[in-house]
C-alpha cells in the first residue's frame, strides 16, 4: 500500500478499514482532495466567507510549517480554544500533519478548567480565539506549568501569510496519537481521552458513510460546536472523508440564527441536539 492509503473492505455491517504502515490521517483527509479533483469545490462555508479545498489544504500546511518553525516537535500538545471558524480547520489539520496533537476545548468552560487541563496535558501550544480571551489569559496566569508558545487565531493567521503552503506529511501510523478529546468531567475531573489516527476514517466511513449515506454532494451543519466530539464528527471529519462541504455557525446556536443558516446555505444533512429542538 501506498504511505498514507486506505483500504476499504465493504461487507455486510460495518466496513473493515485497512491502513498503510506509514498513516498520518491529514493526507487522506485533506490532500487527497486535491489529487481526486476537488480543489475549486467549496470545504467550509460560513458568514465570514467559503473556503475551497485548494485553500484548505495550503492553510493546513501553513498551520504545520508555523507550529515547525515554533520549535514545536511531533507528539506535543496544542490546547485550542477556539470557535467554529475555518482557522479552527488549519490548526487542527496543521498541527495533525506536522505530528503535533491538538486538544479542542469546550469554548463554555472557565479559568480554573482550563488551568487544569494546562497543566494535565503538559500543552507546548496554547491557541484562543479573542472571544474567549478573559477565560484564557486568566487560566494562563493561574497555571503552574505554563505552555511555551500563546497564540491568538489572529495573530496566527497572520503567520500563516509568511509560511510556505507546502508540507511533507510527519510519518505517523495508524495507532499513534492524532488528538485528544477531554472528557465533561461528570465522574470528578475531565480526563484526556486519546484518539489515533485511525479512529477518525472508521468513524466517518463506518457512521457517515454506512449508516447515514453521507456523499461527496452533501452539505453538513451541525449544531454542537466542533470542540465537541459530535461536532467534530458531523460539523468537519464526516465532510471532509466524503469530500463534501461543512456550514459553520460561529456563535452559540439559537432557533433563529439555526434558521437563517439553513436557509442561507441549504445544507443536506442537519445535526441538533435536544436543547436546540427544545428551544
Amino acid at each position: 500500500m501506498d504511505d498514507h492509503s486506505i483500504r476499504i473492505e465493504r461487507q455486510i455491517g460495518p466496513s473493515q478499514l485497512h491502513f498503510a504502515p506509514v498513516f498520518n490521517v491529514a493526507v487522506p483527509f485533506i490532500d487527497r482532495h486535491l489529487t481526486e479533483g476537488r480543489a475549486s469545490k467549496l470545504a467550509i462555508r460560513s458568514e465570514a466567507g467559503d473556503v475551497t479545498y485548494a485553500q484548505l489544504a495550503a492553510n493546513v500546511n501553513r498551520a504545520a510549517n508555523a507550529l515547525r518553525t515554533m520549535g514545536i516537535v511531533p507528539g506535543q500538545r496544542m490546547l485550542m480554544v477556539v470557535k467554529d471558524c475555518a482557522e479552527f480547520f488549519y490548526l487542527f489539520w496543521g498541527a495533525i500533519k506536522a505530528g503535533v496533537v491538538p486538544v479542542p476545548l469546550n469554548t463554555l468552560l472557565r479559568a480554573s478548567d482550563y488551568a487544569y487541563m494546562i497543566e494535565d496535558s503538559a500543552c507546548a501550544v496554547f491557541v484562543y480565539s479573542q472571544e474567549f480571551a478573559g477565560e484564557s489569559e486568566a487560566a494562563l496566569a493561574a497555571a503552574k506549568a505554563k505552555p511555551d508558545h500563546v497564540l491568538k487565531v489572529a495573530d496566527f493567521s497572520e503567520r500563516l501569510a509568511r509560511e510556505p503552503d507546502q508540507f511533507a506529511a510527519h510519518p505517523a501510523t495508524a495507532t499513534t496519537e492524532a488528538f485528544w478529546n477531554y472528557s465533561s468531567g461528570s465522574t470528578g475531573r475531565p480526563k484526556g481521552t486519546v484518539h489515533r489516527h485511525r479512529d477518525i476514517p472508521v468513524t466517518a466511513q463506518c457512521y457517515a458513510v454506512d449508516v447515514l449515506g453521507a456523499q461527496e454532494n452533501d452539505i453538513f451543519f451541525s449544531a454542537a460546536k466542533l470542540f465537541f466530539a459530535y461536532g467534530m464528527g458531523n460539523g468537519m471529519t464526516f465532510p471532509l472523508w466524503v469530500g463534501g462541504t461543512a456550514v459553520l455557525l460561529e456563535p452559540r446556536p439559537t432557533p433563529d440564527s439555526t434558521f437563517a443558516t439553513i436557509a442561507k446555505f441549504k445544507p443536506t444533512l442537519y445535526f441538533g441536539v435536544p436543547t436546540l429542538y427544545a428551544a
